[in-house]
């Protein structure tokens, strides 16, 4: 087991290389067709994470200045479960470069699955002049969880900690220190009618 987080995030690190550029290529194709911009965070909930995510923003943070460190971590003890991400501040993310896996695809084209039936979903700004989406622009929801899934199980058991999913405020706070209140259970991508997304 090793604790050094340059080898136990590798996994982590990797799939977000692949998601990047993916949502990337999407994004570049269909440019005229994507109103998510900086400054638009109708998205941004307080959500709960694999604990692979919360140790990569953990990781993230303590390499911020002491005064910024400070700041997201009074946030992050103020936040409420059922309300904005602790790390939103004037519409743009304090970690962005940080952000968890669901934060990357929100907006974009998601293939999701409840029992037989298959549907896309994405942000209502968005595709409003495109009828029809190819598969090449539709990232597979079912199995970008499964990949999160087994990176994080494998995490868990090279760090030897808990597998239990936390809050971005949890993820932000030092060792033993508990935000206001737990996580909702409601961690849905907007317009998913409810679906979990990346849980």
């Amino acid at each position: 087991m090793t604790n050094d987080p340059s080898n136990i995030l590798r996994n982590y690190r990797a799939l977000i290389a692949r998601v990047d550029e993916l949502c990337q290529r999407i994004g570049k194709q269909y440019r005229s067709e994507i109103a998510c911009r900086r400054g638009c965070a109708d998205c941004c909930r307080h959500l709960s994470l694999f604990p692979v995510e919360a140790r990569a923003l953990a990781d993230a943070l303590a390499e911020r200045a002491p005064e910024q460190i400070d700041q997201i971590r009074r946030r992050a003890r103020e936040a409420a479960p059922d309300g904005s991400c602790p790390l939103l501040d004037k519409g743009e993310c304090l970690l962005y470069e940080a952000r968890p896996l669901i934060c990357r695809t929100h907006g974009l084209p998601l293939l999701t699955s409840t029992g037989d039936a298959l549907s896309v979903d994405f942000c209502p700004l968005n595709f409003r002049a495109t009828a029809s989406l190819p598969g090449s622009a539709v990232i597979q929801l079912d199995r970008l969880n499964e990949a999160l899934a087994a990176i994080d199980a494998l995490f868990t058991k090279e760090a030897g900690e808990p597998d239990r999913r936390v809050t971005v405020a949890e993820a932000l706070l030092p060792p033993g220190e508990h935000p206001r209140a737990a996580a909702t259970e409601a961690d849905a991508h907007p317009g998913s009618a409810g679906k979990p997304m990346l849980r």
